[in-house]
């Protein structure tokens, strides 16, 4: 099997040739075209001084050129730094200048900003997919190499790319992926949910995501089509399931939890799906049984981290989908349940705990950060998560909470994503999100910020007791607020620390 990125589409191309690899933006583009093109941009960024170990930064939301830029970039043996779209222009700047990057590839709407990067000399070139002024021209660079490129002979366990984490507290950090983690997990991957030359595969998950780019490598790996959209709507998602046959579809839970809340949901066609996979949040057990019912298709759910180069634990295609898991171990690689003060001490079943994992997805650490790295891995290889989970006598993980998000109240521990799950199984509500709220007498007290289905109605007060009746007295949220929306992260996961931006008056 092929161990590194600059490998994957000149495979892919010799195996699969003229079959369609990705229907992105109206285009359609075969395995050749694709592995044409990005032998173009390798050709064209070689010209103007890229060569193997600089670092290259992609700043763009999902479209070909993306995808043609990320393997270029490895064809040439450099590495890839893929970035959120969501990032302003001065968090940019310091994932440019922290993991050193040489060039950066971004769209023409984001390239003013990003310009004095290149004047104070922190970037060699910057290269926008269209025209900006003071930028060079993706088509061009592209144009002006030849289509023969032969891939740089790299070590499997050497730098891919370094994906850098959200920052929810202090500086992001850039945790360091080799190209066999990335390869294998998506390879791993691909095993567990049985997917290969026969899928359609749609998403509109970011390919600058870990998630995301697991699946843009694994489709690529085995044949799949991939069916790609900019950014997620739910009616443009359920109209491309139908339109293109999608076999497959992976996305975070609100992604499934908008779809059904459409109002045309019933009018689509989505007979062709086989199976649904989903990650990134805990999916409420509720929302799972209402797709299957609705959509006629199972659920997978998954978890993973970047800091994994992708998916740690999943459901598997070859027995039970067990819902309100995330799954099982995935091969060669290990899982465990930790006491959350004393790592050294695995927990009993069914016990919660920190949930931790070695193997060979593991990151190598953070770029320029042994301190971080340290405080995440241990000496012994085991990575620390910073979830909180339990495991079954049959060897299936539950993500009880985020550590950071976990709400203490009077002395009791209260995971927001419990609550969630009870107040998702109402039939009025679309969607919900649970904070913490100051108290004086409590120290904190859970919210609720819910969203309702588009024709259907429920009371702030009909909900806390349709809580009370299914949670212990404590758990239940001393507050609920209907809101038109939820704030969301770029690939659609519920940003609990932003609610409170949602609150009343």
């Amino acid at each position: 099997m092929l161990t590194t990125l600059g490998e994957v589409l000149p495979t892919s191309a010799r195996q699969y040739g003229d079959k369609t690899a990705l229907i992105v933006g109206g285009r359609r583009f075969s395995f050749n075209e694709l592995n044409a093109l990005s032998n173009r941009l390798a050709n064209g960024l070689r010209d103007i001084g890229v060569e193997a170990g600089d670092r290259v930064t992609l700043y763009a939301l999902n479209s070909w050129e993306w995808i043609v830029s990320y393997y270029a970039i490895h064809k040439l043996g450099a590495v890839a730094n893929p970035i959120n779209v969501m990032l302003t222009p001065d968090e940019v700047a310091y994932v440019v200048k922290d993991c050193g990057a040489k060039v950066l590839f971004t769209t023409a709407d984001r390239a003013a900003p990003i310009l004095p990067l290149r004047e104070e000399g922190h970037l060699a070139e910057i290269v926008v997919f269209g025209e900006a002024e003071g930028a060079a021209s993706f088509d061009a660079l592209a144009a002006s190499g030849s289509e023969d490129f032969e891939p740089a002979k790299v070590d499997p366990e050497s730098l891919s790319t370094i994906c850098y984490t959200s920052g929810t507290t202090g500086f992001p950090k850039g945790a360091m992926l080799s190209h066999r983690s990335v390869v294998l997990n998506a390879a791993v991957t691909a095993a567990m949910n049985v997917r290969g030359e026969h899928d359609v595969q749609l998403t509109a998950l970011p390919c600058a995501h870990v998630y995301g780019g697991t699946l843009m490598n694994l489709n690529f790996l085995f044949g799949s089509t991939l069916v790609l959209f900019e950014k997620f709507d739910a009616g443009d998602a359920l109209r491309g399931i139908q339109d293109h046959r999608a076999t497959i579809t992976d996305g975070v839970p609100t992604m499934y939890l908008y779809m059904l809340a459409h109002p045309e949901f019933e009018t689509f066609d989505l007979s062709s799906l086989t199976r649904c996979v989903t990650g990134g949040q805990t999916m409420p057990v509720a929302k799972a049984e209402e797709w299957r019912a609705r959509a006629g298709c199972e659920v997978f759910e998954l978890w993973g981290m970047t800091e994994l180069a992708g998916p740690g634990l999943m459901q598997h295609c070859y027995g039970e989908n067990r819902l309100g898991s995330v799954g099982i171990e995935m091969f060669y690689h290990r899982a465990r349940i930790v006491d959350p003060e004393d790592a050294s001490r695995e927990l009993p079943t069914g016990e919660v705990g920190e949930l931790m994992f070695k193997g060979p997805f593991v990151m190598m650490g953070y770029y320029g950060n042994e301190k971080a790295t340290r405080e995440t891995v241990e000496p012994d290889g085991w990575l620390h998560s910073g979830d909180l989970g339990k495991v079954d006598e049959d060897g299936y993980f539950y993500i009880v909470d985020r550590k950071k998000d976990m709400i203490l109240t009077a002395g009791f521990n209260i995971y927001p994503a419990e609550i969630e799950r009870v107040i998702s199984a109402h039939p009025a509500v679309a969607m919900v999100g649970v904070g913490a709220r100051k108290d004086e007498a409590k120290g904190e007290v859970a919210k609720a910020y819910v969203v309702l289905k588009p024709d259907r109605r429920a009371e702030p007060d009909e909900l806390v007791g349709f809580c009370r009746d299914r949670l212990a007295a404590y758990k239940v949220p001393r507050e609920i607020q209907i809101v038109p929306d939820l704030p969301t992260t770029s690939t659609g996961k519920i940003l609990r620390r932003e609610l409170h931006t949602l609150e009343m008056g």
